[in-house]
């Protein structure tokens, strides 16, 4: 049996659906496209657990599901421009939050389907580098299109910048997180609280 909160991913991944119908319907692809991509993405962590035979906490769907709905929603109803600039800082920091968490799973699949281990200091790193990583290939995806099709993605230094630091903010939340829990939890209570039972997972 589902449990209940997997419905709050469902329901963003609807509105993110919507989103993409409103766009094809005022007929601007530029929208459309990337929006019915980020549905797409929602769908990748319902492909991990099918493929890998684990069960996510349902908290995951719903983070993914919801940090890609406030960039669609940003840019289809104008959320960045109306409310300017703290849903574009908070999305970045949920967004961050998500890739950050995203992170400190991806390290538990990898021990718990290969032989690589990794110490504390490696996984907090990683979630952190992780993250910052994917922030900085975001702001030069934005940066692309502002300089191939005339867009206004970016909106200067400054809020580069600072979305970076929300990222950094984001990054270290998690880090932290991940550094409690590894300190006072076993990796297997850490795969068992991340994935279900591990009887479940596939040597």
């Amino acid at each position: 049996m589902k449990p209940s909160g997997i419905f709050l991913a469902y329901f963003m991944q609807a509105l993110i659906l919507l989103n993409v119908a409103y766009s094809v319907y005022i007929g601007d692809w530029f929208l459309a496209i990337p929006a019915l991509f980020a549905f797409f993405l929602t769908i990748v962590p319902h492909l991990v657990e099918r493929r890998a035979n684990i069960t996510l906490p349902w908290k995951i769907n719903f983070l993914v599901a919801l940090s890609l709905y406030l960039h669609v929603a940003g840019h289809v109803a104008g959320f960045y421009d109306t409310y300017s600039p703290l849903y574009d800082k908070l999305a970045h920091l949920i967004s961050a939050i998500t890739v950050a968490v995203l992170g400190f799973v991806v390290v538990f699949l990898l021990e718990q389907f290969s032989e690589q281990r990794c110490t504390r200091f490696m996984i907090v790193f990683f979630v952190i580098m992780s993250t910052m990583g994917l922030g900085a290939i975001w702001e030069i995806y934005e940066f692309t299109l502002d300089t191939l099709f005339g867009l206004n993605l970016q909106h200067g230094l400054e809020d580069t910048m600072w979305d970076l630091i929300f990222n950094l903010f984001g990054a270290l939340i998690v880090a932290s997180l991940a550094n409690f829990y590894l300190g006072n939890m076993t990796k297997e209570d850490i795969k068992r609280m991340l994935f279900g039972t591990i009887r479940k997972i596939k040597k």
